[in-house]
């Protein structure tokens, strides 16, 4: 069969022959068929496997129409919110609509409803009652336990029971969707089947022989945050595949049973996956509205490996990706970067080799094979484990193979550099590459902070660590003669940040010349140890107390601290500074933020008078030469 989009339309099932779909995946996001989109690979494993699969994408979820329209599937209906939970496409961290989606056609929002996967199974369900549903993606896989609801500021019970769904399928769902189709054409109820790598919800679970462990119940972690605490520790030390047991928890009298995670896929798996029949970009449909705007970031770049143990607390990847590093072969990364070249738009530059992290090539260390990933012991923080394997050569490897292909004029590494793992490698050579050939102008990096108080509650290494690789950094530039600056991201609010430590970044960002562009306020996602730090106010590890900046005051003076250089920051600059008994830090010497407000004299107000009189009062900041160009990071604002 020519190679085609998959059928959005009965006139495409007929076009193709097709009386009834296998399974109809209904998605969040606009169809772009492209393996950096959840949908797309799922649907064309489930199509290599022999199955009809049709997308229904942004359906109207106002009523049951557009869920209708290629009519019920003889297994059963897929659903996913899309790449991105749905609170998060639709808010701020300040609750503000956003005005754009860029999985939208577009870039409209509100082409998806507020929590998504609730409301597609809803609808479904009034469309074909008996319908089977398979619930996956971001949304479902994060929030598969009772958990943290930053925007209702409450705890909520278990998604797969507010969807009414058969099947939760959690992370990277390539084989336990192959399973659970399996099962389901063999005639098999797979809302009794015992699944890896997925949730259900029982009435009986003893089934599970003892086999498990039982983390305090929906009751308990919505009325009591010790309890709370508790479960989220029991939940992260879980997620593997090799060590890991099923979890339970209690709800409302049934059980949401969390089956261990399916084993991570294989190199000539992901290999696999990653050569199937891909349009590579979005459907025609849509060229109307000029596209869909997420395409182009990733359209000339390669996803080069899956999965982290990076660790950081504020990231969702240990839930849904895991902590097992998968790479690609090189043949597979070299065979996609020849698609790319012979691609009409395509101008020479490969955007980006990499993943959740660029540099990390392969498994932490060989005792995963056997035991796992550990439980109570992360592979780089608070230092590198002895047990590490810090090598770069492969990943060095592969990126002069693809920067000698024919008609490639730069490879560039964008994705997550772990500056930690670089900085620990005793071989330079990878650095000096990196900087030579891979690199324009910027290199961004995460730092987060350099408080050790605030990087200790992220699982962040501590501020010498990005000192040492800073230094280094612009002493390679320094070499090889060129001028490349560092453009670090930088966060604000995070659990542990009082504003003395917030005045202690501002320092060093005035110490080190920086002026960044844009900073990400933390934002208490779904399932995350910092999100349950937020809501808790207690380390889930130790139960010890946390500093959590939830006034909303205090959280718009800590994000103004990081651009005190702002002239509308200012106030509240002034504000932090007096509230924090650091005074000292307004007036003319070299280590102040910023000088005081002029009077009606037009000389500048004493130490110790009131700025909030002059409020309206315009004045100039001398901006200085910056270490950074300007830069945007990787998310929205």
């Amino acid at each position: 069969m020519k190679k085609d989009f998959l059928p959005v339309s009965k006139e495409d099932m007929e076009k193709r022959k097709i009386k009834q779909l296998d399974f109809v995946y209904v998605c969040g996001d606009a169809y772009v068929d492209h393996p950096s989109f959840g949908h797309a690979i799922i649907s064309r494993v489930l199509e290599n496997a022999g199955f009809k699969v049709g997308i229904i994408a942004q359906p109207n979820w106002r009523d049951t129409n557009d869920f209708k329209k290629l009519g019920e599937p003889k297994l059963g209906f897929l659903v996913s919110a899309g790449n991105i939970d749905s609170m998060v496409n639709h808010y701020t961290v300040n609750k503000k609509i956003r005005s754009e989606d860029f999985y939208s056609p577009g870039g409209k929002a509100g082409c998806r409803p507020d929590r998504a996967t609730i409301v597609y199974c809803n609808r479904i369900k009034e469309a074909y009652p008996k319908a089977k549903i398979i619930i996956g993606g971001v949304e479902a896989s994060l929030r598969r336990f009772a958990h943290y609801d930053y925007w209702d500021n409450k705890v909520r019970r278990s998604i797969l029971f507010d969807t009414r769904a058969d099947v939760l399928s959690y992370g990277m769902g390539e084989k336990s969707i192959l399973k659970l189709a399996n099962l389901m054409r063999e005639g098999k109820d797979i809302s009794q089947t015992n699944v890896d790598g997925c949730c259900y919800v029982r009435t009986n679970i003893d089934y599970l022989k003892g086999e498990y462990t039982e983390v305090p119940s929906f009751e308990e972690v919505k009325e009591d945050k010790v309890a709370y605490s508790k479960a989220t520790a029991l939940e992260y030390y879980e997620q593997d595949a090799v060590r890991g047991r099923a979890i339970v928890q209690k709800c409302q009298g049934k059980y949401l049973v969390q089956n261990k995670p399916m084993a991570p896929l294989t190199t000539s798996e992901l290999d696999k996956v990653y050569a199937l029949n891909y349009m590579r970009t979005y459907h025609p449909m849509y060229e109307k509205d000029g596209g869909v705007p997420a395409i182009s970031e990733v359209k000339f770049s390669i996803t080069n490996n899956r999965g982290c143990y990076g660790g950081c607390n504020f990231c969702a990847l240990t839930f849904h990706q895991g902590r097992v590093v998968t790479v690609r072969s090189e043949k597979s990364v070299l065979s996609e970067a020849e698609k790319l070249i012979w691609d009409k738009d395509f101008k020479g530059y490969i955007h980006d080799v990499g993943g959740p992290t660029a540099n990390f090539y392969g498994r932490a260390c060989d005792l995963q094979v056997e035991n796992g990933v550990c439980k109570n012991k992360r592979c780089l923080y608070p230092e590198p484990c002895k047990n590490l394997k810090i090598d770069h050569k492969k990943y060095m490897e592969l990126l002069r193979k693809l920067r000698n292909l024919p008609n490639v004029k730069k490879v560039f590494v964008r994705s997550g550099i772990r500056y930690d793992y670089l900085i620990a490698d005793k071989d330079d050579e990878f650095f000096y590459e990196l900087l030579t050939h891979h690199v324009s102008g910027q290199l961004k990096v995460a730092p987060e902070h350099i408080s050790d108080n605030v990087l200790s509650k992220m699982g962040k290494p501590s501020r010498s660590v990005y000192d040492k690789f800073s230094e280094k950094f612009y002493n390679i530039n320094k070499k090889i003669g060129k001028e490349q600056y560092l453009v670090p991201y930088l966060m604000s609010s995070h659990p542990g940040s009082t504003l003395n430590e917030a005045i202690e970044l501002a320092l060093y960002i005035k110490e080190h010349n920086l002026h960044p562009e844009q900073v990400q306020d933390f934002y208490p996602t779904p399932f995350t140890i910092s999100t349950s730090m937020f809501y808790t106010g207690l380390d889930p590890f130790t139960l010890k107390e946390v500093y959590v900046p939830k006034d909303y005051e205090e959280k718009k003076m800590q994000r103004a601290l990081l651009q005190f250089s702002k002239k509308e920051n200012y106030n509240l600059v002034v504000k932090a500074l007096k509230k924090a008994g650091r005074e000292d830090l307004i007036g003319f010497s070299k280590n102040c933020l910023v000088k005081p407000l002029k009077n009606n004299n037009n000389s500048y107000t004493k130490k110790g008078e009131n700025h909030g009189e002059n409020t309206k009062r315009k004045r100039s900041i001398s901006k200085g030469k910056g270490q950074a160009k300007k830069g945007n990071r990787n998310f929205k604002k």
